[in-house]
């Protein structure tokens, strides 16, 4: 990027440059790189394309919001550390915390202080496209630069989920789902167009495999014990066979199951920058959007992701889970 919004004497006039959308609460978005940016973490994402130092160890969480973020976090962070702090035991972090304190994200923490103090493997999130991720990230040169779980949702439900988690922060304020749904269906959403959200961390998986996985938050409903065991092998602590028949996976999927975590004790109290602990939850299941979207709408956003995604070699078409 020709400057940095974080440069110092620079934020001011760099930011109130790029093209600007008030129509998203609870937001100003600014068009960053060809994506929908919160304008409040703009220059933290332009400091971490800078300043962030990843390691090899790392495991960066990437999604779109609303995509099975938190879901993935707690799964992630369940799995890395199953030793350390086993899955049953009643004193174990989630049953606590919530996953994003157990999980910082790359553009909400200071990049000096709480990622450099964080011991190895790092475990880190992130909701910034492919495309504009730190160069040392996203660089081909054997994996020095960690690796990168996505996770990716069907358009619409994101959409929906967007939806309601924008109405619980904005309180009595209107904001309807037809305003919502043309704002989406125009790209303009946090971090979007959704659509070239998903297709970067597509196409990145289809050339560096073993550096990005990709998974389906719909797959994912339907074999939870599965991909946690294929997230544990590719961030290299899979599960030996005394694991496997102590049912540790199973314990794994419980402790993180959407019933499990609403009713955890971090999770009915406290906030992320502003944010509720318990909006961080409401169904987390799949097609939701049937009882919000009225067939037209959603086979307009259909054709229009469809449309966009053309020659990617990727659809968000339901798959078998395997």
């Amino acid at each position: 990027m020709a400057a940095s919004p974080h440069d110092d004497g620079m934020a001011e006039i760099v930011i109130s440059s790029l093209p600007l959308e008030t129509r998203c609460p609870p937001f100003l978005l600014r068009q960053y790189g060809g994506f929908w940016i919160p304008e409040p973490l703009l220059p933290v994402v332009a400091a971490a394309q800078t300043r962030f130092k990843p390691r090899p160890s790392d495991v960066l969480l990437a999604s779109f919001p609303k995509s099975g973020t938190t879901w993935l976090k707690a799964l992630a962070f369940a799995t890395l550390n199953r030793v350390k702090h086993p899955p049953r035991h009643p004193g174990h972090p989630l049953r606590r915390c919530n996953p994003h304190d157990c999980v910082k994200y790359l553009e909400w923490d200071d990049q000096g202080d709480v990622l450099e103090a964080l011991p190895s493997p790092r475990l880190l999130a992130t909701h910034i496209p492919y495309t504009l991720l730190p160069a040392r990230v996203t660089a081909v040169d054997g994996g020095s630069g960690g690796r990168i779980v996505y996770i990716c949702r069907d358009p619409k439900d994101a959409l929906v989920s967007m939806w309601f988690f924008t109405k619980k922060k904005l309180a009595d304020e209107a904001y309807t789902i037809e305003e919502a749904f043309e704002l989406f269906c125009d790209g303009r959403a946090f971090y979007g167009p959704q659509w070239h959200h998903v297709v970067g961390y597509w196409e990145a998986s289809r050339r560096r495999p073993e550096e990005v996985l990709f998974l389906r938050y719909e797959d994912m409903l339907r074999d939870p014990a599965g991909n946690v065991r294929k997230l544990a092998e590719f961030m290299g602590c899979g599960f030996s066979g005394e694991e496997e028949a102590a049912g540790v996976v199973q314990d794994i999927v419980e402790i993180c199951s959407m019933d499990a975590l609403k009713n955890m004790e971090g999770n009915k109290s406290g906030s992320q920058r502003n944010f509720r602990n318990e909006t961080f939850f409401r169904k987390g299941v799949a097609g939701d959007w049937s009882n919000h979207l009225t067939p037209a709408m959603a086979e307009r956003l259909d054709k229009i992701a469809e449309e966009a995604l053309r020659g990617s070699g990727f659809t968000f078409a339901a798959t078998e889970s395997t």
